[in-house]
């Protein structure tokens, strides 16, 4: 029998391995496809409710469903953006559970395609604390909303809005380090052609995409294909959402085929963390993670078993 492209990788890297006086652990002789992170948000209910403090979060990411990087939303410390102390501890934390700290979801902050100019430019300069607060926490990305309802309208020139915004935050990340990423999030954005040709206009290395597998309802009973917008989507991601909501007996997520989803991920060539978002009500916050996470290390290991064939 011929060895498959995988063996002969592993067989490669063990060799260079060797060649260098070390022995390749198990985890570097077989690579994941893709890691999973866990977005905040899919504990919304939970830290609302005080159940959690935000500050506990990456340690409880951790200990209840053993995964190792997160993903901040913004509104659990929307007044903290600029209170060190406090990001300090949270950094510590996540340090002292080994949890990596991924990026901040950005909501709240104005809109970045707003028809009035004043509202726009304040718009963007009130995410200026987002970009130094991501880098304080080791952080690659803030995540913003390029169009929602102020961002409604004339297509193009929503789109040159939007881009003008973000290459102006994608300036201001790049003395950072830090990347300005959207995610389709609702209205204009939420139309996978759109954001692809707002990313084109915006032309700037710092500005990515954070295709999200289910926020693609443009209006009210207006969809976007999901499986169309991740793929117009994918050539700029530096992160990724798994949305879920409901599974049905088999564990499978109802409204999207995370098999043909995550193909398309990892198609293009995409190499970073898939991030649990549970939005659902069927099961409480915590089994809904834990279900995404048994959905996506199920397929990630059908879709690698392939690559073997």
């Amino acid at each position: 029998m011929q060895p498959t492209r995988r063996e002969l990788l592993v067989g490669g890297a063990a060799a260079s391995a060797l060649a260098l006086g070390s022995t390749p652990s198990f985890a570097r002789r077989f690579d994941p496809l893709f890691e999973i992170s866990l977005a905040q948000w899919s504990l919304h209910r939970t830290l609302r409710s005080g159940q959690l403090n935000p500050l506990a979060f990456p340690a409880f990411a951790k200990g209840e469903f053993d995964i190792d990087a997160v993903e901040y939303v913004n509104q659990f410390f929307a007044n903290r953006a600029v209170d060190f102390a406090w990001l300090g501890e949270l950094k510590k934390r996540a340090e002292d559970a080994g949890v990596k700290s991924l990026l901040i979801m950005i909501d709240g902050e104005g809109a970045l395609a707003a028809r009035d100019d004043g509202l726009r430019r304040r718009a963007v300069h009130d995410h200026f604390k987002w970009i130094a607060a991501a880098r304080f926490l080791g952080c690659h990305s803030i995540r913003v909303n390029a169009a929602g309802s102020a961002g409604q309208g004339d297509w193009e020139d929503a789109r040159d809005r939007a881009a003008e915004s973000l290459r102006l935050l994608g300036e201001v990340g790049d003395e950072y380090g830090i990347d300005v990423i959207v995610e389709n999030h609702g209205g204009l954005s939420s139309n996978g052609q759109w954001l692809a040709e707002v990313m084109r206009a915006a032309g700037h290395e710092r500005v990515g995409t954070l295709p999200d597998f289910g926020n693609f309802q443009m209006a009210a009973g207006e969809w976007y294909d999901r499986y169309q917008g991740v793929h117009e989507l994918m050539p700029w991601a530096r992160a990724v959402s798994a949305k879920s909501h409901e599974f049905d007996a088999g564990g499978n997520e109802v409204n999207t085929d995370y098999r043909r989803m995550l193909s398309i991920v990892l198609e293009a060539g995409y190499k970073g963390y898939v991030g649990i978002e549970y939005e659902g009500t069927q099961v409480p916050e915590a089994e809904g993670i834990r279900r995404t996470k048994k959905l996506l290390e199920r397929v990630r290991s059908e879709l690698a078993g392939d690559e073997d064939e």
